[in-house]
């Protein structure tokens, strides 16, 4: 029973601990600019749905920045899943793809800004369907192409990569007793492969959601942004106000760790075969 207690406790004490010592090095600082109370960065944080800075609420700008994030993840895992499946499963076109994607692999996307603002520029999904006032405007205005990039790119590599070592580490046994037995090549595709490689491709999903939602804050500070929690942040600091830079990047991590959460959960309860296999 004590074991049990102490098992739920030691998980808060980082975090109190964490608590502790901003409180005690704001109240020493005692400039709210460098780090400012706990309290004011909580009112901001509880009260997600107040104005900031007439730049919109918190939960405002943290939704508009998780609609961008899905979108770009969401391109790069239809795009990375399907393309790795075929370069894990044919030698040929594996030696056709891989050195081509190896040389754009190593490059930050950060690295990338300069070429995808003259490429897009300001251009939206409200460009491309030609809104041009209203609501429907301001809206699809929020999704630049710019951002998505920047958001695809940091998702594309490592679902990519993840994908092509699950299949690659199927039981080639597997694969030769389904042919012997007269398993067409869609059948070998949708009963051996996609099944035996799904958790390596979850576990890149997962990495690669991660590496997105980071991203985000960089897509975020492109011209033309005027929302989104990674502006909210940046604008923030131009102003000085310290406690809306820290609650945003609290946000930030909250989100990412939830979405983290749900991604082992899947893991736990639909792939839990795979360590009973491994043991």
């Amino acid at each position: 029973m004590k074991n049990k207690s102490l098992f739920l406790v030691i998980p808060i004490l980082a975090p109190i601990l964490l608590l502790l010592i901003w409180l005690i090095m704001a109240h020493r600082i005692g400039n709210q600019v460098i780090l400012p109370q706990i309290g004011q960065v909580a009112a901001i944080i509880f009260h997600p749905t107040l104005d900031l800075l007439s730049m919109g609420s918190l939960i405002a700008n943290v939704l508009i920045s998780l609609v961008r994030v899905i979108m770009g993840y969401a391109l790069a895992a239809l795009i990375a899943i399907p393309l790795g499946v075929i370069m894990g499963y044919s030698q040929l076109t594996y030696k056709f793809f891989n050195g081509f994607l190896n040389i754009f692999r190593p490059i930050p996307p950060l690295a990338w800004v300069p070429l995808v603002i003259a490429w897009f520029g300001i251009a939206s999904l409200a460009t491309l369907v030609g809104a041009e006032t209203g609501k429907t405007f301001i809206y699809l205005n929020n999704i630049k192409f710019s951002m998505l990039f920047i958001i695809f790119i940091g998702a594309f590599y490592p679902i990519l990569t993840s994908t092509i070592h699950g299949v690659r580490n199927v039981n080639v046994t597997l694969i030769d007793s389904a042919r012997v037995l007269g398993a067409s090549e869609r059948q070998i595709f949708q009963k051996i492969l996609i099944p035996a490689a799904m958790p390596s491709i979850i576990t890149g999903m997962r990495i690669g959601l991660g590496i997105a939602w980071m991203c985000l804050v960089s897509a975020e500070m492109l011209p033309g942004s005027l929302s989104g929690v990674g502006y909210l942040i940046t604008h923030a600091f131009t102003l000085a106000s310290t406690d809306i830079v820290i609650a945003g990047m609290i946000s930030i991590g909250f989100v990412g760790a939830l979405m983290d959460i749900i991604f082992r959960h899947i893991e736990q309860k639909k792939f839990s075969w795979c360590r009973q296999v491994n043991k």
